[in-house]
């Protein structure tokens, strides 16, 4: 199966990523069919060098079933290429602790069943001061 996606490149702490062809079992920075294009994260969002392609390479690429990574997939989508429309990365944000184990989700109730214990007895302590100061101000009166 052949994918487009990105291989890093650059030194430590400035990345450049090459848009390449390649084979989905091939390492990240290993062989590849054909460069396609670059991204540059560092560059301006408004600077066309940020990203550049070879459409009518992707196209053909895209033509032939080669699949894009998500990132990639968003850059074709927004540079306009033909084709990329169907490979449009559905975002789904999980529930918060919708993936963690049972431990660490009970864990997390007992610690919502201490905030809220805690907040009543603070309401409730509130509440008892309240009260002492209305009587203290009523018994002078008496």
């Amino acid at each position: 199966m052949i994918k487009i996606r990105l291989s890093r490149g650059g030194r430590k702490n400035v990345p450049f990523y090459r848009i390449l062809a390649t084979n989905s079992t091939s390492p990240r920075d290993s062989k590849f069919l054909e460069k396609l294009g670059t991204y540059n994260p560092l560059a301006d969002e408004a600077d066309e060098k940020r990203v550049t392609i070879n459409k009518e390479r992707i196209e053909h690429w895209l033509s032939v079933g080669a699949q894009p990574t998500e990132k990639v997939a968003k850059f074709l989508i927004a540079l306009g290429v033909k084709g990329a429309e169907k490979y449009q990365p559905d975002f789904k944000p999980k529930a918060k602790g919708s993936n963690l184990k049972k431990k660490a989700a009970g864990k997390l109730a007992k610690e919502k069943e201490a905030v809220a214990a805690a907040a009543a007895a603070v309401a409730a302590a509130e509440a008892a001061v309240a009260a002492a100061e209305v009587k203290a101000e009523e018994a002078p009166t008496a």
